[in-house]
């Protein structure tokens, strides 16, 4: 009698990758939060992710989304003193913090959050980090 263990096995894999990708489609569709409230985020279609890059547009404010354990742009360029929202769509908590000076941090952003910083007035690249996770990196740059 031939072994069923294969096919048990790709099952098992398929129905993790399905439940892995339906959890992390989640997406904050209301841009005018932008403080921590508990609202659940919304689900957006999977085409709708950010821009590579913004550009610089004194102090409108500017989103990062953390998803899937990445930011999201995870290269960004704003002008000085720029207000940007940082949103937590993952199943854990995050931190956005400048690695060399610790121009900005966000503190602990829970699931589901936000937290909003100010870019610095200085222009320059800023690299900055999740402290919780550090392979989690990006790049700021004030123009």
């Amino acid at each position: 009698m031939p072994s069923r263990r294969p096919a048990r096995l790709a099952l098992a894999v398929a129905f993790l990758c399905l439940t892995a990708v339906a959890g992390c489609s989640d997406s904050d569709n209301n841009s005018s939060s932008s403080d921590s409230s508990s609202a659940p985020a919304t689900s957006a279609p999977a085409s709708s992710s950010p821009p590579a890059s913004a550009s610089p547009s004194g102090n409108a404010k500017t989103k990062i989304t953390i998803n899937n354990f990445k930011f999201m742009p995870d290269t960004i360029t704003v002008a000085p003193g720029t207000k940007i929202t940082v949103t937590n769509n993952d199943s854990t908590t995050h931190t956005l913090t400048a690695i060399t000076d610790k121009a900005w941090n966000t503190g602990d952003i829970a699931p589901g959050k936000s937290a909003t910083f100010t870019a610095p007035t200085k222009p320059g690249a800023y690299k900055y980090m999740c402290t919780i996770h550090p392979f989690m990196k990006g790049t700021l740059t004030v123009r």
